[in-house]
């Protein structure tokens, strides 16, 4: 009798703890407000089919420690204003409990303007300006971030003897930092920037400067400036005949530079870029990548370097949530966040500190060669 007792008592615990862990267990819900629609749709949708790839293949594995992962969206088209209100909407009705994937440089200074971040407490984790943002609670980049992406573009000029140099940038709120670190660059490699002609942030009105470049040349012309700007520049400048090198940050995204612009306009130009190659096998993350692209069949959108963002982005919070352990809350997404010094997704490394949230330092350079085929 004592036996069938402990056996009783035994299955009773142990059906009791599962209980306990079940009703610990969350669905944690990643909010995105980004562009879906607008000029810069083709990255935002991107970005959300890398990290929805990554939280379903999260989910079909059980989840982690029982919790699952659901991204929820909405649209902004890429107006700063709608970005905080859409926002505020959200973390209403949603109750997200981290954010993630959102775009544009006036967008983001909004919305910490705003204060969200500190009032409801919540992380943003992966984010894409054309400035160079100071350390922000709240922010978290897993990307490289300008000065790294400058330093990168202007020290292989400096190797093929380019020292004029011309910049198109975008005219937003951080345009001050992004000139003087651009000059810092170039003094390193012994270049100067002879001209900086801006535009007008969240618009592709180029047309000014690609007159401006036109009338003074510089030998190469780096670009800090949103896809659909480089495009339109590029496209511009080239019609008038332009003949410098081109070189851009990896905002400029060459999928949509290849998608408007002819072999003959693409040719010769160079792209920073923060991830890995989701287009070859060249480290464990991309093949993981492109298996999970594979077994997913028929996506939304076509795979770009903006995808593989998102889906370093979806890792980095679902290590986040597996560091908070059974309990998982919006609070101590930031504290576990900051306690990743040094995690290898594979061939990339993304590490936190507390006041230190630009995760990694990846760089290298694709160049477009005269067939319109991507070189790294």
């Amino acid at each position: 009798m004592g036996w069938k007792v402990s056996v009783a008592r035994t299955a009773l615990a142990v059906a009791m703890a599962a209980a306990a862990q079940g009703a610990l267990a969350a669905q944690v819900v990643v909010g995105q407000v980004g562009p879906m629609s607008g000029l810069e749709a083709s990255q935002g949708r991107a970005y959300a089919a890398g990290m929805q790839l990554y939280f379903n293949a999260v989910n079909q594995g059980g989840g982690v420690n029982g919790h699952t992962f659901s991204l929820v969206k909405r649209d902004d088209s890429g107006r700063p204003e709608d970005t905080v209100s859409l926002t505020k909407a959200m973390l209403a009705e949603d109750r997200p409990m981290v954010l993630a994937g959102y775009f544009g440089s006036k967008n983001v200074a909004d919305l910490v303007a705003a204060g969200l971040l500190q009032k409801d407490k919540i992380a943003l984790v992966g984010y894409r300006t054309t400035e160079i943002r100071p350390e922000t609670p709240g922010l978290y980049s897993v990307r490289a971030n300008l000065r790294d992406e400058l330093g990168k573009l202007t020290e292989h000029l400096a190797t093929i003897g380019i020292t004029r140099l011309g910049l198109f940038y975008e005219n937003g709120p951080g345009a001050a930092a992004l000139l003087a670190a651009a000059d810092e660059a170039a003094a390193k490699a012994k270049a100067t920037i002879t001209q900086k002609v801006g535009y007008e942030a969240g618009t592709a009105r180029v047309s000014p400067a690609v007159d401006a470049f036109m009338k003074t040349p510089p030998q190469a012309i780096l670009m800090i400036s949103s896809g659909a700007a480089a495009a339109g520049f590029i496209e511009q400048y080239r019609s008038s005949g332009g003949t410098a090198q081109l070189f851009a940050h990896s905002g400029a995204d060459i999928e949509q530079l290849a998608k408007r612009l002819s072999e003959e306009q693409m040719q010769g130009v160079a792209i920073a870029q923060v991830t890995p190659s989701p287009y070859k096998i060249s480290t464990k993350l991309a093949k993981e990548f492109g298996d999970l692209v594979a077994k997913a069949g028929n996506l939304e959108v076509p795979v770009s370097y903006a995808m593989m963002e998102g889906f370093i982005a979806a890792k980095v919070i679902v290590e986040g949530v597996r560091r908070q352990g059974a309990r998982v809350t919006r609070e101590g997404m930031a504290p576990a966040l900051d306690a990743i010094a040094s995690y290898d997704l594979g061939g990339y490394v993304v590490g936190f500190k507390p006041n230190m949230h630009s995760g990694s330092r990846f760089v290298e350079l694709s160049i477009i060669s005269g067939a319109g085929k991507i070189r790294q």
